[in-house]
């Protein structure tokens, strides 16, 4: 089979399609033949050399978390997933045994992971992570749905958001945000929004934002919102960390899940001590989130956005107009 590895870890140049063997299901796993996969950024800080994750002795490494295809086989003590099967993988690899795997949410899991190999053509799977594609769902819908509304949707549960609350989400037009945007809208929030480009915004009111500023200037946003907010989802990090707390209203709560704007942010602490204000991090959601995710987009609720396709031979592409941030939504890859 053929598979899009990163055979060096320089950046989108550094994918390269390759024959590999095809696998197969051990006693509880799955294989799937991979209709489509979406990337994230997740995946970007990999093919860039920037996570501890991955280096060069994994080389070629195969990623591609958000996985959608058929069931192929399965492993003999397999129950409930059966070859001929539309089926979306929940990417997350827990232990299974500790308090937050045993208690709940499994997304604080003590050995918490993510499940990497969907950038092929076919990926063998833990079976009992695979949800069944409801009726009228297609493959390269699901695969747009689990990071980045996954993340964004147990984002709103963290803050505990009600009906007629204010969300700001800066970087509206990405995937994290975009997905932010129209969960709020499902939710019944009301949803202001940043990016640097006013075509993209464009795009996203037609979503459901209610409101977008054009700018990427913190100063010139601070300026420009009209909050309080009841919670800001800032998938950026960064000086965008600073800029969420000083919008949210007293007791309000900011999630915070990346780090794109920079790894480092300044808090300040009277305010949120005084004002009673929550910063919380977050990462990717639980199994149960995204199906209810599934059943949001099968109802008609929410409609994941795909920017633009790829074939598997133009992953690097993929990765190329991710870096230039020109999408709006999520890119997907599809391998067969």
């Amino acid at each position: 089979m053929r598979v899009a590895a990163f055979t060096e870890l320089t950046g989108p140049e550094g994918v390269s399609v390759i024959e590999r063997e095809t696998p197969e299901p051990g006693a509880s796993e799955a294989v799937i033949d991979v209709e489509a996969c979406s990337i994230n950024r997740h995946d970007l800080w990999i093919l860039d050399g920037d996570t501890p994750r991955v280096t060069d002795d994994d080389l070629p490494f195969v990623s591609g978390l958000d996985v959608a295809g058929t069931v192929r086989e399965v492993g003999p003590d397999v129950r409930g997933v059966d070859p001929g099967d539309r089926v979306v993988l929940c990417p997350n690899e827990t232990c299974g045994s500790c308090r937050y795997c045993r208690e709940g949410p499994e997304n604080l899991c003590e050995r918490f992971s993510l499940f990497h190999g969907g950038l092929a053509e076919a990926a063998r799977v833990p079976a009992d992570r695979l949800l069944a594609l409801p009726g009228g769902v297609t493959p390269v819908e699901a695969a747009a749905v689990p990071t980045a509304y996954m993340t964004a949707y147990h984002m709103f549960r963290r803050a505990d958001v009600e009906a007629g609350d204010r969300a700001f989400v800066p970087g509206a037009t990405g995937g994290v945000g975009v997905a932010a945007v129209q969960i709020a809208d499902a939710l019944g929030l009301e949803a202001v929004g940043t990016s640097s480009s006013g075509r993209k915004l464009d795009r996203v009111r037609e979503l459901g934002l209610d409101r977008g500023i054009e700018s990427a200037d913190v100063d010139e946003i601070r300026e420009a919102v009209d909050g309080p907010f009841e919670v800001v989802i800032n998938h950026l990090g960064g000086e965008y960390t600073g800029l969420g707390q000083a919008v949210l209203r007293r007791g309000g709560t900011m999630a915070v899940c990346g780090r794109t704007a920079g790894g480092e942010s300044t808090v300040g602490v009277t305010d949120l001590f005084l004002q009673h204000k929550r910063v919380v991090g977050s990462t990717m959601g639980t199994q149960g989130d995204l199906r209810r995710l599934l059943g949001l987009v099968a109802d008609g609720e929410i409609d994941p956005v795909v920017d633009e396709t790829y074939p598997l031979e133009e992953t690097g592409a993929a990765f190329a107009a991710m870096r230039d941030r020109d999408q709006v939504g999520k890119l997907v890859v599809r391998p067969q």
